[in-house]
């Protein structure tokens, strides 16, 4: 298997690549955790405007 995103954006964001199931599975498993902590802190903030 062989990912890679290596075109480079506007805002300068790090490009990356990966080309085993196991870097798959761990870029993963961020973008998980970072969409959970999104999460949260929209919660967090939906909590203070509603007080």
């Amino acid at each position: 298997m062989s990912f890679s995103f290596t075109e480079p954006k506007p805002n300068n964001e790090p490009s990356f690549s990966f080309t085993t199931p196991e870097d798959v599975e761990e870029r993963l498993q961020q973008i998980t955790d970072l969409a959970h902590e999104i999460l949260r802190l929209v919660a967090e903030v939906r909590r203070q405007i509603s007080t």
